[in-house]
């Protein structure tokens, strides 16, 4: 594992407002997408497993901030190429999902949505296939994202088919 050159407390800091900022933006980008996703999640025919509309915002709230603090601490422990390959993942993991509401909601695109959610789906896995031998504690804090994703995707295949 490569070490960073102990980077100071402000540029930590500076990188961790900076993954922050990442993570809120791709969370807005895809709010943004569509004023009324709750409203357009319940009109939609759904499997019986399908949670309840208000479970989305707690858990990507949670997922969200793990997956700032992945980034952070790859970002703040180790460094060189190996790093920059890995966080370049990072940063393609997260477009996707930024992507994915604009295209399921605002679109209504649910078998592309569902295309582009197993994009991601590989993307979060590269990443974590990445993170793990320079950070693992980085990797880790990724898995719970990784398998939300898988839910999602077996959601958004069903909602695919039932409409």
């Amino acid at each position: 594992m490569a070490t960073a050159s102990h980077p100071t407390v402000p540029r930590q800091l500076g990188a961790g407002a900076v993954f922050a900022v990442s993570v809120v933006l791709a969370a807005t980008l895809g709010a943004l997408a569509s004023t009324s996703t709750s409203a357009d999640y319940l009109a939609l025919r759904q499997p019986s497993w399908a949670p309840p509309s208000w479970l989305f915002g707690p858990v990507w709230t949670v997922l969200y901030a793990m997956i700032a603090i992945s980034g952070w601490l790859l970002w703040r422990h180790t460094s060189g190429p190996a790093t920059r390959s890995a966080l370049a993942a990072y940063g393609v993991q997260l477009a996707l999902n930024a992507a994915w509401t604009p295209i399921f909601f605002g679109a209504r695109l649910y078998g592309l949505a569902f295309a582009e959610l197993v994009l991601m789906w590989l993307a979060i896995g590269v990443t974590v296939w990445r993170f793990f031998p320079l950070h693992r504690t980085a990797a880790v804090l990724l898995l719970p994202y990784w398998a939300w994703v898988s839910f999602a995707g077996a959601l958004n295949f069903a909602i695919w088919r039932l409409n």
